[in-house]
This record gives structure tokens, sequence and C-alpha cells, in this order.
């Protein structure tokens, strides 16, 4: 289709939507023919996915000290909500108070430690209410109701608020430090990477479909898939690749680094610099923007939606998978819940049973001892950086010498 035939834009949005650092990388895109991946020489020892020891490290370091990734905003879009969540190992409770301000907490009554709510669902509530014996918490945490008060020697409700944890909303996702003694230190966060998502419209999204998954692979492995495009026309053949949709060309992306963040952009199949001429596309059909949010959330968007991914160890080889899909908008005609239902299932399809099947079947091999080190090339040039990030905390494993 040339420029000129170009259908007009129902979803999405344009070129000049985005903010300048985005449209300088899309502009910096080679055509595809152009692209020329370098050669590179990067590997790390096996130990870092199969160490129960290291993996301690990383949780001590990383996990329980850096901010991570609890949630997309959108899953509470309104004041008075409340979500409970235990994919960190720790049982949390995410708050949107009445005004508006998103709050972390130990899911934990402040009485005999119940927890407060159970399951994975938002609720539409003004107080939460312990179901053991009715102590009753405002959404900002203070303690605002208890049976039989008087039957308590010397008591006040103001000594006993929920645990709270330091808490940051930035870019349409709600991040956590999971000590609730730490400092509420969020300077690690990228105010760049906040701008790109205002601009996508992440903190404005509709929360369409969640699912959670749960990998028998370490949480690295399932984070390299979506920090290199050399596995999309092999692993994705008959799905997205060559033989299926065909959306992508094999191509390396145009890599911008932030702090310990990466922002990988890269032209589609049908991709050619010609069509930044035209203001009426929708520039998500012909670029794709892939975030690597240190340490283990991954977001990506797609024509009519965007994947928001965390990827939460539970041990060495055990990792929790919180995967939501956003759309620019909740559905309102049978023709895009028909397209969002369509795209929720294909994308389940392609990740659990290609993405993630390919990380676990990864750490059963590496568990044979068949190698001592894995090794990366010019068409995975992002991953060698993601673990620098995670180095930059987490003292390195020696490499063997060959």
């Amino acid at each position: 289709m040339s420029v000129q035939e170009v259908e007009p834009r129902r979803y999405g949005i344009p070129l000049s939507a985005l903010n300048a650092s985005q449209i300088d990388a899309i502009r910096r895109i080679p055509r595809h023919e152009d692209s020329k991946p370098p050669a590179i020489e990067a590997r790390r020892p096996v130990d870092i996915f199969l160490s129960e020891d290291y993996w301690a490290k990383e949780r001590d370091a990383i996990f329980r000290a850096k901010p991570v990734a609890i949630a997309p905003s959108a899953v509470l879009p309104e004041p008075g909500s409340v979500m409970a969540h235990d994919g960190y190992g720790i049982p949390l409770l995410i708050t949107r108070d009445r005004h508006g301000e998103a709050r972390l907490f130990l899911n934990a009554c402040t009485h005999k430690g119940a927890m407060l709510v159970e399951g994975c669902e938002a609720h539409k509530w003004s107080t939460v209410t312990c179901p053991y014996h009715a102590w009753t918490f405002g959404l900002d945490g203070r303690l605002i109701g208890v049976p039989r008060e008087e039957t308590y020697a010397r008591f006040e409700k103001k000594s006993r608020p929920l645990t709270q944890l330091p808490c940051k909303e930035s870019g349409g996702i709600i991040w956590g430090i999971l000590d609730p003694g730490a400092r509420a230190d969020f300077s690690i966060l990228s105010d760049q990477i906040a701008s790109d998502f205002e601009h996508l419209g992440i903190p404005h999204a509709h929360a369409y479909g969640y699912r959670r998954f749960e990998l028998d692979a370490n949480w690295k492995l399932v984070m390299e898939p979506f920090l290199e495009g050399y596995h999309v026309q092999r692993l994705h053949i008959n799905s997205i690749g060559p033989m299926g949709m065909d959306m992508f060309a094999d191509i390396i992306p145009v890599a911008d680094q932030f702090g310990p963040h990466l922002r990988q952009t890269s032209g589609r199949g049908n991709y050619k610099p010609e069509v930044l001429d035209d203001p009426k596309i929708n520039i998500k059909s012909y670029i794709t923007h892939a975030y690597n949010l240190f340490p283990n959330t991954v977001v990506v968007t797609s024509p009519y939606y965007t994947s928001v991914m965390m990827m939460m160890p539970v041990s060495a080889g055990k990792t929790l998978v919180d995967y939501h899909m956003l759309t620019e908008s909740a559905p309102d005609n049978p023709k895009a819940e028909e397209l969002y239902s369509r795209s929720f299932t294909i994308i389940q399809d392609v990740f659990g049973n290609e993405d993630f099947k390919a990380s676990e079947t990864c750490h059963r091999g590496l568990s044979t001892g068949a190698i001592p080190d894995v090794i990366y090339c010019g068409m995975e040039e992002a991953i060698p950086r993601f673990y620098e990030g995670i180095e930059a905390f987490v003292e390195p494993m020696p490499i063997a010498a060959e």
C-alpha cells in the first residue's frame, strides 16, 4: 500500500503524538535491507540462572531494596479502589485513596496479621475490613474501626495503622519498594520512560485482560526473549513470523538506555521510512516499542493494545508472570470487543506457548550441565546490557576460561 493509500487511523496515535526522543529513535530506524547487526562477544555463566545463592543476592540487593513494578495504574482506575497482590512472595495491598493517590501496604491486619483481601481482583471499596475480627482500615492505611474497642486497655487506633511500603506512580506504572524500613528512593526510575509512557497513553489506558503464568524457569531467562529479535522469525515462524502473520523483519532495533532501563524501537515488517510522511497513520501499526524496565518488567506496544508483563521470581528456578493487556479504552461496540478478544487470545498463545515455553526448556537444558555459559550474538546485544544493570548491584559470577 502506498503512502497515499494508507487507510485513515481508527486506533492508535499519530507520530506527532510522541515525544521528541521517541520520534528521534523512529527516524534513526534504517530500511530493513540496510540494517547491519554487529558482531559481539558476550557470555554469562550458567550459575546466574541456577544458583539459589545468586538468586538470594538478587532478592536482597534488588527485589527488596530497589523499586519494582507492582501493576499498571489501569488496574486501579478510580479513587476508592483496592487490590491484593502476592506475586513477589509478600502479601501486598494496593489502594487508590479518595484523593486518587496510589498506596502500597502489607496485606496484614495489625490485630493478628490476618490477610485483609484475597484473590487478585480489583474492588471498588471505600474501606477495607478484616474478615477475622472486622478491624476496618481507610484506604490511606488508618485504622478507623475496632469492634468492642472499650475492651482494649490503653489502646489508640492511631497506633495500629497498616504497614505502608514506599510507593510511587510513574508513567502509568505503580512501583513499590518491598521493605517497610527502606527509604523511599525512586531515583532509579526514568523521567524519559515516564514521558514516553505518557505519550503512548499508558497512564490513561483501560485494563482489558489479565493472566498469571507460573513458569519453571529463572526470571532472567523469561526476560531474555523480550530483549532481542533474533528468535522472532525462528521461534515464532508459524505464528507472528514469516510462515504466519509475518509481522516482523529479521533486524536489530534502535536501542536507547536510560539508567538501567532499555528502550528498543523497531520497524515492523511493513515499515518503510516513507510512511512517516503520512500524518494519518497509526504509528504503532508500523513501529514497535519494547521497554525493559529494571529489573523485571516488559512493556511492548502493538497496533491496538499494549502488553505489560512483570516477571516475578519465586526462586532460582521458578517465576510468576503477570500479563496485562491494556487498550486505549474499554470496547464500546462488538467489532472492538472481537478485535481485543482475538488479540488477547493470540498474544497469550504466542507468549505462553512459545516465549515462555522456550524459557522453561532453556532452564531445563542448562540444569543438565551441558554447557558452562551462555553466549550472545549481535542480534541479542541488549541482553548483556540488561545483565550489566543487574551486576551494578550484585557482584558478577566469574566466567570459566575456555
